[in-house]
């Protein structure tokens, strides 16, 4: 299998330039190259945060399967990286910023573009939301002070506001900080893990395997099925690589191993922590039963001391900050990305740039402002809240699937992807898997698990998709916003048809 494009050469800036002209698009003065590398792979760990992702379902998970719940994160990491490699076909071929969107555009149509971006848009926006909630807690236990509803809520839009702040500074301090949250969140798992397994493991290996009377009364693979979740919500990120796609010089060659390199670094983070925690549980039988309803906090509360533990929790809330930052970047360039084609409201506003910073100003502002309106709403409604943020984890499922299926069909009706990355004769093979992965998963979220708690809970998941998708859906029956500007839509194939009849 042809993973790399057997061209040696670095692109320049003019070369990008170019290559990003050819697409319709005109570099100017807008977006800097300033994204290395690392920098690219430290926004999609920051972004898949194998910190954030363990640490808010840990519990939940251990106290659903077991130990075995581990192997989760194995099994999603493998269907995970089979979306990353198609869409490094796809953003070697496209690379503008956006991501999700402009690749559906270029690939299906106006429709599928408008909808792919609605869609993924509200996922990024309301996941902002959840993970700026979900560090409220450790700020709380960080600053010792009672973890209230509205200390929740006032963390949360500290760390919204401190977010922002930093991303209007440019992409230069959004790559160093990226950096510095990789450095801080990586480094921080290894002393912990490390720490956790030398000095205060519990049990040895054979624990994975053992479910300690998990999922007793059902079958088991439906307890490990419902506990899967953790490698779910864990294992998306990669694509905010592409995102940024006019700020990464050489992007087509850049950006697929960055992806890639995300998740290889972020699953092996989030299963050495995983693991560390899990053999330093010390009763599994509480944590099943709901005796011990917190064992992450007391791990480490008895590993590392009243001092240790926080700055463990420090740690942590750096990550909270890294990945908030780095969720508000791709929201942002994807709100410039539909604005400057001319497709959503207020598009003129949301496309401006500041010529100072090299960003999308009021696109930034979107990305914290809503988030914070969804945090705030919280105190009105925590049903409402839940109501939401469900839906963050799957309409990012939906976002990706999207664009594998616009893929798979763009392959099946004659499109050869040509840029720096290719996968070759394993294009349409690693595509219809990625496809099935996808669907897999997202039966898996929207399943029903808790009969006792009334349909509305059981279906909130679906419910809150099928509200986006048809709010969405109105507005573009209504509004028909895919009609308006010029910027290209549905070339995969007309492009790759003119080439073969030439």
């Amino acid at each position: 299998m042809s993973i790399e494009s057997r061209e040696a050469s670095k692109s320049s800036p003019d070369e990008d330039a170019a290559h990003l002209a050819s697409l319709g698009y005109k570099y100017e003065t807008q977006f800097k190259r300033e994204m290395t590398f690392w920098g690219n792979v430290s926004l999609g760990f920051t972004y898949l945060s194998p910190v954030v992702g363990i640490y808010s379902l840990f519990a939940i998970a251990l106290g659903t399967a077991g130990p075995p719940m581990f192997w989760s994160l194995v099994i999603v990491g493998v269907g995970q990286l089979l979306v990353a490699m198609i869409f490094g076909e796809i953003v070697s071929n496209y690379p503008v910023a956006g991501g999700v969107y402009p690749w559906s555009r270029r690939l299906w149509g106006r429709k599928w573009g408008w909808m792919n971006g609605w869609v993924y848009l509200a996922a990024l926006l309301t996941t902002i939301a959840s993970v700026a909630y979900g560090a409220g807690p450790y700020l709380a236990s960080f600053l010792g002070l009672e973890s209230t509803v509205d200390a929740t809520i006032l963390a949360a839009l500290a760390i919204i506001a401190i977010a922002t702040c930093l991303n209007l500074l440019g992409t230069g301090v959004l790559n160093k900080v990226a950096m510095i949250g990789l450095i801080a969140e990586l480094g921080g798992a290894v002393v912990v893990g490390l720490w956790l397994i030398i000095g205060h493991r519990q049990h040895d290996l054979s624990v994975l395997f053992n479910t300690f009377g998990a999922g007793e009364g059902s079958d088991y693979f439906v307890a490990f099925a419902a506990a899967g979740l953790i490698g779910i919500f864990q294992y998306y990120g990669f694509e905010a690589c592409g995102d940024v796609a006019e700020e990464v010089p050489n992007p087509g060659r850049t950006i697929p191993k960055a992806m890639r390199m995300t998740i290889y670094i972020g699953g092996a983070a989030a299963m050495f922590v995983c693991l560390s925690l899990i053999l330093a549980v010390p009763d599994f039988g509480a944590v099943i039963s709901g005796a011990d309803a917190d064992p992450l906090g007391g791990v480490l509360l008895a590993a590392f001391g009243p001092v240790g533990y926080r700055v463990v929790l420090g740690v942590v809330l750096i990550s909270f900050v890294s990945c908030v930052l780095s969720l508000q970047a791709a929201a942002s360039r994807l709100t410039y990305s539909m604005a400057r084609d001319g497709i959503l409201p207020a598009s003129g506003l949301l496309s401006r740039f500041s010529e100072r910073r090299h960003v999308p100003p009021y696109a930034l502002l979107v990305a914290g402002i809503f988030p914070a309106l969804v945090v705030i709403g919280s105190k009105i409604s925590e049903d409402a809240l839940v109501a939401i943020i469900s839906f963050a984890a799957m309409g990012m499922y939906m976002g990706f699937q999207m664009v594998i299926l616009a893929a798979l069909r763009a392959r099946l009706k004659g499109w050869k992807p040509a840029g720096k990355f290719q996968l070759g004769g394993w294009g349409i093979p690693v595509n219809v898997l990625a496809l099935f992965w996808g669907i897999l998963g997202m039966l898996n979220m929207v399943w029903p698990r808790t009969p006792e708690a009334g349909w509305f809970a059981n279906y909130i998941v679906l419910i809150s998709s099928l509200v986006v998708l048809a709010v969405g859906g109105l507005y573009l029956a209504i509004r028909k916003p895919h009609l308006l500007g010029d910027a290209p839509a549905a070339d995969a194939i007309k492009t790759q048809n003119f080439a073969n009849k030439s």
